[in-house]
């Protein structure tokens, strides 16, 4: 059994990652910032798909679709309608709410393998509308204007630390969002049917009612990652803000590599992808071949991944979202 003092351990030096990812700006360069930028976006990412298939049992590989519309969404209230960009941000947040609730009153119409390309079909869908639309540039897509730029810094430096901060507190936000919602009464629906639907749903969880919510309570934070991908990369297009690549196929890697169904796993994952990823970049097709390697041993080996591993070797929770008797009741 894990000593608690280790377990303190643990959670101090989590504490002092969040603290020195607080003090980036300061302790970083222009280009570590942007990486983190990045990978602050991914975990998000992560966060959100982990939730929709390692607890609601949805296995969605459309979830670009809903980072596209948050992007696309900034940019029409920016650059169209002149919005101030802090307004843009939260809006664009609702507008991928309000879309993803048509989709979602399609999609689960299905089930299982059907559902899964439902998300798909959904995600071009959205992706075909968006190089449709008057003033964004069609299929090649169009820059974010340079006065929508500038409201978050003259310089690029500022605006370098702009971001790195918003995407920071988007992960933040996310990950403590998603904890106290696995700690809740919805979380405990949750984690019964991600250990057993049918026991579940016989002992009263609402499976439908569950995934509704679960569905829901993703898309704004989707949106939001759209909104730092469109600032990131300085423009939206089709091909770019509903990439499936980089927003769900590296996602669904990221996820079973670091353990679905756990918290602690999307971001041990994006950790794992992102030394990977910086460490066999150079290596150009084989850099693939090796996560494709790596992703068929581990859903062989340890279809828990290597927070599951970490958990049979006796690694306790870093941050628990179960609850527990108390001492005094189990005595009984």
């Amino acid at each position: 059994m894990t000593s608690k003092p280790l377990l303190l351990g643990v959670r101090a030096i989590l504490a002092l990652a969040v603290l020195a990812c607080l003090a980036g700006p300061w302790l970083f360069d222009a280009n570590s910032l942007t990486v983190l930028t990045e990978f602050f976006i991914v975990v998000t990412l992560a966060l959100m798909w982990n939730l929709l298939a390692g607890y609601a049992d949805i296995i969605s590989v459309g979830q670009q679709g809903f980072v596209g519309v948050g992007a696309y969404a900034f940019f029409g209230f920016t650059a169209l309608a002149h919005l101030s960009v802090w307004a843009a941000v939260p809006l664009a947040a609702l507008t991928t709410l309000a879309v993803a609730v048509p989709v979602m009153a399609v999609i689960f119409r299905l089930r299982t393998a059907y559902l899964a390309v439902g998300t798909w079909v959904a995600a071009d869908v959205l992706m075909l509308i968006a190089g449709k639309l008057p003033g964004f540039g069609g299929g090649s897509g169009t820059s974010v204007p340079i006065p929508v730029i500038k409201q978050f810094g003259a310089r690029l430096g500022d605006r370098i630390d702009v971001f790195y901060a918003m995407a920071l507190g988007l992960a933040l936000i996310a990950f403590v969002a998603t904890w106290m919602l696995l700690r809740s009464r919805v979380g405990l629906g949750l984690t019964a049917m991600r250990d057993n639907e049918e026991a579940a749903g016989s002992a009263g969880v609402d499976l439908v009612r569950t995934r509704i919510l679960c569905f829901l309570w993703t898309a704004p934070f989707l949106g939001l990652a759209g909104v730092m991908t469109a600032l990131e990369k300085l423009r939206v297009a089709p091909s770019a803000s509903f990439n499936i690549t980089d927003w769900t196929i590296d996602v669904i890697f990221i996820v079973v590599i670091g353990g679905i169904g756990s918290l602690e796993g999307p971001i041990l994952g994006a950790i794992l992808f992102f030394v990977l990823r910086q460490q066999l970049a150079d290596f150009g097709a084989w850099y693939l071949i090796l996560l494709g390697l790596i992703s068929i041993g581990v859903i062989l080996f340890e279809p828990r991944g290597f927070w599951g591993a970490c958990r049979r070797w006796g690694a306790p929770d870093i941050l628990p979202v179960g609850h527990e008797a108390e001492a005094h009741v189990l005595k009984r």
